[in-house]
């Protein structure tokens, strides 16, 4: 088995690829690594293809795999964990602010220590303060809802056991949450270690403030998946049950007051002339049909199974 894959999507890197491929490359041989490079090119529209399949000719630890559109980063790198054979896997960013002088501490944390996951901290950090704000603000949010005490959830230098990225499902923007699903997936060893932070040295970001907007449905997404994927009549049912109840018992108070006043020889409305009786009337068909949702719910999951695919146009280096 090999020691290491090192996953990089790429997309318009074609001036940082052949600088950080060969800088992995002689972090490998100094440390005496098995290893290979999978590059996933995610529809980039400059040459970053073209300069993968050079590469991949130079030297046959490079590994490529070529989209026919732009999926996003979580498509990528579950394409890249499809892939991988390495016993630790590691992504990095293809922009060079991740330093490969870290693979071997970080292989270290995975086989030596024991641990499931390691995420790189950006303790100091070179982006922009739009940028880093609203990861300091997402990242305070993940640790209440997760639990896990990581200081940068979306550092993209992460290493991995193996059992971990063949065990997890990744789409959307939930590559940021990776630690959480794998939590939740049994994997609860999950460590950090500062990582250096490089200045951007070629192009510029393909991030923009619309990423932070995704991210935050994609943690609501992801709680909500991982907690009731497998019992979603407990939420639908429970929802629907407190909302059904509510209509019934004010329906039951109000024919019970109209009741009570003719006995009384009063005079009374009728129950249909009160808005409260239109709003429990809401109430019990809402909580019908959320009950409804969760039992169909329930049906589907028992019967399905999850699956992504996504267009390759290309494959270099994969010989089976």
């Amino acid at each position: 088995m090999l020691q290491i894959s090192v996953i990089i999507p790429v997309f318009n890197e074609e001036e940082s690829l052949p600088e950080l491929s060969n800088w992995i490359s002689r972090v490998m041989e100094e440390h005496g690594f098995s290893y290979e490079i999978i590059f996933v090119n995610d529809g980039s529209t400059d040459g970053s293809w073209q300069m993968i399949a050079k590469l991949s000719q130079i030297n046959p630890n490079v590994k490529g795999i070529s989209f026919t559109r732009n999926y996003g980063k979580s498509a990528a790198l579950d394409m890249g964990f499809s892939k991988a054979k390495g016993k630790v896997v590691i992504t990095m960013d293809a922009d060079l602010q991740d330093s490969p002088e870290e693979i071997p501490d970080l292989y270290d944390m995975i086989v030596k220590d024991g641990y499931d996951i390691v995420s790189g901290w950006k303790k100091k950090r070179f982006d922009p303060i739009t940028k880093t704000i609203p990861s300091r603000f997402f990242n305070f949010i993940t640790r209440m809802i997760s639990g896990i005490h990581l200081n940068d959830f979306n550092c993209g230098l992460k290493a991995y056991d193996q059992k971990v990225v063949k065990n997890i499902h990744i789409y959307g923007e939930m590559h940021r949450y990776i630690p959480l699903i794998a939590k939740w997936s049994g994997f609860s060893k999950i460590g950090e270690k500062v990582v250096e932070h490089r200045a951007r040295k070629y192009g510029e970001t393909k991030f923009g403030i619309e990423r932070f907007l995704n991210g935050f449905l994609d943690l609501i997404s992801v709680s909500f998946v991982n907690r009731y994927r497998k019992k979603p009549m407990h939420f639908f049912g429970t929802l629907g049950s407190v909302s059904f109840l509510a209509g019934f018992f004010i329906t039951c108070w109000l024919i019970g007051q109209k009741i009570f006043g003719l006995y009384k020889g009063l005079q009374v409305r009728e129950v249909t002339d009160q808005p409260l009786f239109f709003l429990a009337l809401v109430a019990l068909i809402v909580g019908m049909q959320l009950f409804l949702t969760g039992f169909l719910a329930e049906m589907m999951t028992s019967h399905s199974s999850r699956k992504t695919d996504y267009n390759i146009e290309q494959e270099l280096n994969f010989n089976d």
